[in-house]
């Protein structure tokens, strides 16, 4: 493998096995188009660093990592790969890279993925060479969230709101906070998508769930409807609609979340549109004493273990907790 002439041809550019395997993860596996994004560039990553590694190109000024091209992989190179490789790419992720120990895991995960694919579905190498490599740990970091006080305030900005769509956008805050939905499930929502007080979402994988609206939220579409009827449709099925009448877009709603963050004086550098998902069921958890099981339903979690981050408790209710030791009352004899 040669070095070609001036800058690669398509920074981005792969080679057929690659490309293969994304669209397996697409069509068989349903993974989002960002998961494979995020793979396509873990992958990208790894067979630029093992052309260096092996001194198959030279790093200059004029050529950088990112020009190494990596559309001539074959066969023959995917066999060549060992553990060594591999455990190799890691340390580079750490040291040179920075890495933190959670991209780090995803790379892992990318990597076994690719290789499992390769040795299992399409028998192009016979032994796997990431069967040994190892997930980094990650530090376990409590997900962020507003209290009660702040989403009520969060709320009250949004109902006091002098935009011309605050009934779009209370009703916004308020499904985010009482349905627990991601950003792109709650743009994708549809007229047809709520029938009385249940409300079908189409999560990660084209995975189906149904979520019960409460009063809260009944109330706030009702409220929205007079609005939205008032609008010129382009796109007549969208619950929620832009002032040009088409579906709501993902950067806007980050827009007026942002807006409605800064107005009730909540730090919006700190908080993003995700952290709405975080707060309804740590409120949920804490407050509505919501089984775990019930929590993963109707956040859709596939692993309950990915719920179980919400039930962390706050400073505040671990103080409660020792207070209330029946011990707690005891005093020596003076």
């Amino acid at each position: 493998m040669s070095r070609p002439k001036g800058k690669s041809s398509g920074e981005n550019a792969t080679f057929p096995i690659l490309e293969q395997y994304l669209r397996y993860m697409q069509a068989v596996q349903e993974k989002s188009p960002l998961t494979i994004k995020e793979y396509k560039y873990d992958l990208i990553l790894l067979f630029r660093f093992l052309k260096q590694d092996r001194d198959l190109v030279k790093i200059t000024d004029d050529f950088k990592f990112e020009d190494i091209p990596i559309n001539d992989i074959d066969e023959k190179f995917l066999n060549s790969i060992t553990s060594d490789d591999l455990f190799a790419f890691m340390i580079f992720l750490s040291r040179q890279r920075k890495a933190s120990s959670a991209t780090r895991a995803r790379k892992v995960a990318t990597v076994k993925s690719f290789f499992k694919y390769l040795s299992q579905k399409k028998r192009i190498v016979k032994d796997d060479p990431s069967y040994d490599l190892e997930t980094p740990r990650r530090a376990k970091r409590l997900p962020k969230y507003l209290n009660l006080e702040q989403s009520r305030d969060l709320l009250e900005a949004a109902e006091h709101s002098e935009s011309a769509f605050a009934a779009r956008d209370y009703c916004i805050v308020t499904l985010f906070l009482n349905c627990g939905m991601r950003l792109s499930e709650l743009r994708s929502i549809d007229l047809s998508d709520i029938s009385e007080d249940t409300l079908r979402v189409v999560g990660k994988g084209n995975k189906e769930r149904t979520i019960y609206l409460n009063d809260a939220c009944i109330r706030a579409l009702s409220d929205y409807y007079p609005e939205r009827d008032a609008m010129k449709k382009k796109d007549k099925e969208a619950l929620f609609l832009s002032s040009r009448g088409t579906r709501i877009s993902g950067p806007m709603i980050q827009n007026i979340i942002k807006r409605l963050f800064t107005a009730s004086g909540i730090d919006a550098s700190a908080y993003s549109v995700h952290k709405l998902r975080h707060t309804c069921a740590t409120l949920m958890y804490k407050y509505g004493q919501v089984d775990i099981r019930t929590l993963q339903a109707i956040l859709g979690h596939q692993s309950v273990a990915t719920t179980q981050i919400y039930t962390h408790v706050d400073e505040d209710s671990l103080h409660d907790a020792v207070a209330k030791n029946p011990l707690a009352d005891i005093k020596k004899d003076s």
